[in-house]
């Protein structure tokens, strides 16, 4: 029996259980994947937006010879963190389902990578599940093809290959110099009128250079409405006719969402105008008692509303308000 169940092992989950430890709080995390699993998932040699300190957590300085960070960088960061916190991680295990017992305790159904079944008890839960397993699907014919992904790793694969690539994100930019540095023909198509706003500073003006020098084919205010094993079909908004552009692979970088369906298994209430759970932002408790939520699993449609450097916070609220609820032991005060 442990005070409190936390669910995945990202930075958000790992802030939770230094936390709750730091407090005399018993914590243990389960993990679907591995510590740190969705940035692992990022692309190889993505460099991050934030400064060291601002995905500090546990006390833990981040040195980095940057002034931004890169991947492999915040593997090791982490990786560390949770090695000097002595931090409890079960993990391969995914938590399946979390059921209320009657005398408010809850139970996490868990099962490991070699199908074995294991139930874990405890007196809170703390959800803090990712978005990398779910990604946004963008509903048109072909996207289930071999030759379509949503995640992006390393261009090294796709030199000399026709690519399109779908979105207009940091994520979609980076994959798109990376694909031309290794000799990619790059397409990149993107519904909206202009790139985001959001793009990094320092890579903004590389990136419109090689479109104006035509290293990179930029559609804009158009979208895919059709991929083929040897063509895509772009549609631009204008009415103007399609395009049939020749392709060996396609990158879809339409973002990813996530997964609520423990949450709301559970009967936790939804927002339904923004997709959230609904939960009390100075504990971050649901409306179920012992249930709370961290990281990007309680933000809205849009992923980005909850980063690292917000979303490490959430676990010392948690951990404040468990503590205080918890019964005071032989000698202690309240």
């Amino acid at each position: 029996m442990h005070d409190v169940i936390i669910i995945g092992a990202g930075p958000c989950g790992l802030s939770a259980a230094i936390e709750c430890r730091r407090l005399g709080l018993s914590a243990i995390i389960v993990e679907k994947h591995f510590i740190v699993h969705s940035i692992y998932r990022y692309p190889t040699h993505m460099q991050f937006f934030s400064t060291p300190e601002l995905l500090e957590i546990g006390g833990i300085p981040f040195t980095s010879p940057h002034d931004k960070p890169y991947r492999h960088e915040a593997l090791v960061y982490y990786r560390k963190a949770a090695e000097l916190h002595q931090l409890d991680i079960a993990a391969y295990e995914e938590a399946v389902s979390i059921e209320k017992l009657e005398d408010g305790a809850f139970a996490v159904h868990t099962e490991n990578r070699r199908g074995e079944r294991k139930t874990r008890h405890g007196s809170a839960v703390i959800i803090s599940t990712g978005y990398f397993d779910q990604p946004n699907w963008i509903g048109i014919p072909g996207e289930d093809l071999p030759k379509v992904t949503h995640y992006f790793g390393e261009a090294h694969p796709y030199t000399g290959m026709k690519v399109a690539i779908i979105g207009g994100s940091n994520s979609a930019v980076d994959a798109a110099l990376e694909l031309m540095r290794v000799g990619a023909e790059v397409d990149m198509v993107y519904r909206g009128d202009s790139i985001s706003a959001n793009i990094k500073p320092w890579v903004r003006p590389i990136f419109e250079s090689m479109v104006d020098k035509g290293r990179i084919r930029l559609h804009l205010s158009s979208r895919v409405t059709e991929i083929t094993p040897s063509y895509v079909t772009v549609t631009p908004a204008d009415g103007e006719a399609p395009l049939r552009l020749e392709n060996d692979f396609v990158l879809a970088m339409t973002g990813f969402r996530p997964d609520r369906r423990l949450v709301t298994d559970l009967g936790v209430i939804m927002d339904d105008e923004m997709d959230k759970p609904v939960f009390d932002p100075a504990t971050m408790e649901t409306n179920i008692q012992g249930v709370y939520v961290a990281g990007v699993i309680a933000s809205g449609r849009n992923a980005n509303e909850i980063f690292i450097e917000t979303g490490r916070r959430h676990g010392a609220l948690i951990a404040e308000h468990l503590a205080s609820r918890r019964p005071a032991r032989a000698g202690e005060s309240r």
